[in-house]
């Protein structure tokens, strides 16, 4: 199992409206998320996270308001560069801080996925987008949208519905855009393909997460993933739907063909009915994970159930989060409003230190089949047999969850431990146990005291601890020069700064390029020596054309990220 954070989080304001984690723009003190994420990625690494999964990163209608969260999107190919929608950064914070989040969550061993909306536009005028081109005057920017763009709608779009999956559930938001039925023919699908390819290049990201599938024309998502830079990348899609027939349907039949995941909204709805009504067997085979877990990407909560009436956890939350991290599924997903405390984002719940532990419980121990040793109407005890974890560090795991308010509950079961054989709690709630001759273990589940959740037990061999490995890299992002997008052509003569990148000292940056242009790493406008840097910091990427005329060019930079 991989273990993502999702590095976000909703929240209510004192007027009831939705708001994003804080910003500089709207809270004076707090930094931008990017910069955050940033800062806690040395953390997050150390303790077995794998991924960081982001918000929208492109520019939203609002630009850097309270509630632009980036589902609103505006110009896809706007990450914090452009004067546009009254701000130059996102919500979230500018291109550079983007690009440097993702260099040090490499650097840290750490992936990073974007979200990705294809679905909907928000921002234009009667189904008309005109953005900012390189010289941030005219409107001459990539991806131009017009109505025969767009799915019908008065004084907008102009075509009909594609073939989505759910069309009962293809709600309206904003301008909906059509791929199937675009007017000219591909041409918002040749727009998206483009912008796939240049977002990952420019951004260096790992995947991504694929916003409202069941809108979307299937063929597209499939033609999509598939192409360029993301025929490598690792998706998922959030197929809002609770029956697991119909995650595996959009999932594994064609298009899709399993190449892309799904959240696991059964896994959600399951933990939701275990927690909110303390219901043990609401667990018991639970989520789309049981019917493949390869594709079942699990969560507790999200942005979108976290504030949703009658989809949150709203109670013994720990408890969900024990099952996620005991049961096999290819992602576990944790909620940053949940994994954060009110310090870093007002309003979080604090629950760190808990799913910190859990985490490394997960990656040491929770490997092989998985087994129901136990279940009633208010426990229910998992196995997982260590069949299939790395080499020698697979010991098996044996979890109790005991959703009783009022009891402490002695439990005996089968394990697959063996004989005789000492177990540790590595909770540390319980003292060490033996099983009997038999194989089996008995022990004592604590009740689970007002709602809190902290009543699980994690068993596995003792003296098997480990240590977490981190699997630091470099990180390659590609910059583009083009008068349509946001960093011109290179011009003949000194080198000029097209970005910033931040650089660990002593560390050569790599350039690469096709075209006739001169690349060098600046410290102010004086190219540094070797590319290799003496102290960390921001750098200045120098571009200069060769030619006596401006160059569009694609270049290359590879290096190793400042730690934080």
């Amino acid at each position: 199992m991989t273990v993502s954070l999702i590095g976000w989080g909703r929240f209510f304001d004192k007027f009831g409206n939705k708001v994003t984690v804080p910003a500089p723009s709207t809270d004076p003190g707090k930094p931008w998320l990017w910069d955050l994420l940033a800062a806690e990625a040395q953390n997050l690494a150390s303790v077995g996270f794998d991924r960081i999964q982001l918000p929208p990163a492109s520019k939203a209608q609002g630009g850097d308001g309270a509630g632009c969260d980036g589902y609103g999107i505006y110009d896809p190919r706007d990450l914090g560069t452009k004067n546009q929608q009254g701000s130059i950064p996102t919500r979230y914070g500018t291109a550079d801080s983007l690009r440097r989040l993702v260099a040090v969550a490499h650097r840290c061993g750490l992936a990073v996925d974007l979200d990705l909306v294809l679905h909907q536009l928000i921002g234009g005028m009667n189904g008309t987008y005109r953005y900012l081109g390189a010289d941030g005057k005219s409107l001459s920017g990539r991806g131009a949208m017009h109505p025969g763009c767009f799915r019908w709608s008065p004084g907008a779009g102009t075509q009909p519905e594609d073939d989505v999956p759910v069309p009962r559930d293809d709600s309206s938001f904003g301008d909906e855009k059509v791929y199937q039925h675009s007017n000219p023919p591909r041409y918002t699908i040749v727009d998206a393909l483009d912008y796939g390819d240049w977002v990952f290049r420019t951004t260096g990201a790992d995947g991504a997460r694929i916003d409202d599938v069941k809108g979307l024309w299937a063929p597209f998502v499939s033609e999509f993933i598939n192409h360029g830079s993301m025929a490598s990348k690792l998706f998922y899609g959030e197929y809002f739907d609770g029956n697991p027939a119909s995650l595996n349907w959009w999932a594994t039949s064609w298009p899709i063909n399993g190449r892309c995941g799904v959240e696991d909204f059964t896994m959600h709805f399951a933990i939701e009915g275990a927690c909110n009504y303390l219901n043990a067997p609401a667990l018991d085979g639970a989520g789309y994970s049981q019917w493949n877990s390869g594709l079942s990407f699990g969560f507790v909560d999200n942005p979108d159930t976290d504030t949703s009436f009658g989809e949150q956890v709203i109670g013994s939350k720990m408890l969900g989060y024990a099952f996620l991290l005991t049961v096999n599924c290819r992602v576990a997903l944790i909620y940053g409003k949940d994994y954060f405390s009110g310090d870093v984002w007002p309003g979080a719940y604090g629950l760190k230190p808990l799913i910190d532990n859990l985490i490394y419980i997960n990656r040491t121990f929770a490997y092989g089949g998985q087994t129901t040793r136990w279940v009633d109407g208010s426990v229910i005890v998992i196995e997982r047999d260590g069949n299939g974890g790395p080499v020698g560090q697979s010991p098996g795991l044996l979890t109790a969850l005991n959703f009783d308010t009022y009891n402490i509950r002695k439990i005996t079961c089968a394990t697959s431990f063996g004989a005789n054989v000492q177990l540790h709690d590595y909770t540390g709630r319980h003292s060490d146990i033996w099983t009997d001759w038999q194989g089996n273990a008995t022990f004592w589940i604590p009740a689970n005291a007002y709602g809190g959740g902290e009543s699980y037990l994690c068993f596995s061999r003792a003296w098997s601890d480990k240590t977490v490995v981190q699997q630091p890299r470099r990180t390659t992002q590609e910059f583009f020069g083009s008068p349509d997008l946001d960093i011109p052509p290179a011009s003949p003569g000194a080198f000029h700064s097209i970005a910033r990148i931040y650089v660990e000292r002593e560390t050569t940056v790599v350039f690469a390029t096709h075209n006739k242009i001169e690349a060098a790493l600046l410290d102010g406008t004086t190219p540094v020596t070797g590319n290799k840097p003496a102290k960390t910091g921001w750098y200045g990427i120098g571009v200069s054309s060769r030619s006596a005329t401006p160059v569009s060019f694609e270049l290359s930079v590879t290096y190793d990220a400042g730690q934080m």
